[in-house]
């Protein structure tokens, strides 16, 4: 999952966060051999996390990296700035984390507790 980081491959593009989020949703609900099915609720679920990764991204202009990092991976200082600087806009990238993390154990916890 490393490739997610920066953007897409350090691209700027589609937050890397909400692409890990949807791969633990397709992890965890989608189907487990070329023939079977993904769970009924995978879809539901993966809309609701993009829907709301976008109310979590909006203090930030959107849900590109770019948006949220404030940064351009391809300039090396502002990377190392970045990494190095506590107060840099890596505490963005923190709280969106933490924010879509949380947000997804919730959903998918109250969804399996729905279907029980």
């Amino acid at each position: 999952m490393a490739p997610f980081g920066g953007g897409m491959g350090s691209s700027g593009q589609v937050c890397g966060t909400l692409s890990g989020a949807l791969a633990v949703i397709g992890y965890t609900l989608g189907k487990t051999e070329p023939k079977g099915k993904d769970h009924k609720l995978m879809w539901k679920i993966s809309y609701k996390m993009v829907k709301q990764f976008d109310e979590i991204c909006k203090p930030y202009g959107g849900t590109n990296c770019s948006d949220i990092a404030c940064i351009n991976w391809n300039n090396h200082a502002a990377v190392l700035n970045f990494y190095k600087n506590p107060k840099s806009s890596r505490q963005n990238c923190v709280k969106v984390i933490r924010a879509t993390s949380d947000y997804l154990h919730d959903l998918i916890s109250k969804n399996f507790a729905e279907e029980k």
